[in-house]
């Protein structure tokens, strides 16, 4: 991804342009794409500034208005799967979701979802079951404290 070019370059495109240059000789006398000196004029025209916008990955995520609900579905329901999640969300909220996006939701609050390994192996037969306090159950969450 290429970097904004600085705010003086675009001040003299946009004022030349002001001038009565055309875009295309305005973009040739100071060796940019036409279709950058046509788009800094009328970012200039639309809001008076030629300021780069942001660039990267935006801040917030679609889910975070949501965070209330999804927590309290994982509370509710500690076997949640996040497919599950995604589904109830699209349902009851009308937000299309993903997996991964649920999962980079709770990797961002470092929530996890571990199996507890006494549970899901297949034991010799004969052997009695493990103990009920020592084992919290398949597909636990963990969530950290607020």
């Amino acid at each position: 991804m290429g970097r904004a070019l600085g705010m003086d370059r675009r001040l003299r495109v946009v004022h030349a342009i002001d001038a009565g240059l055309s875009t295309r000789a305005a973009a040739r006398r100071l060796a940019i794409g036409i279709a950058t000196a046509g788009a800094w004029h009328r970012l200039w025209r639309r809001t008076g500034s030629v300021a780069p916008a942001r660039q990267g990955h935006p801040v917030r995520s679609k889910l975070d208005p949501h965070e209330g609900f999804i927590m309290d579905l994982v509370i509710e329901r500690p076997d949640i799967t996040l497919s599950e999640i995604a589904a109830l969300l699209g349902e009851e909220r009308g937000v299309a979701d993903s997996r991964v996006l649920m999962w980079k939701f709770f990797a961002k609050r470092g929530v996890t979802f571990k199996k507890v390994r006494a549970c899901g192996r297949a034991g010799a037969s004969g052997r009695r079951p493990p103990a009920c306090g020592l084992v919290r159950g398949p597909g636990s969450a963990s969530i950290p404290p607020a």
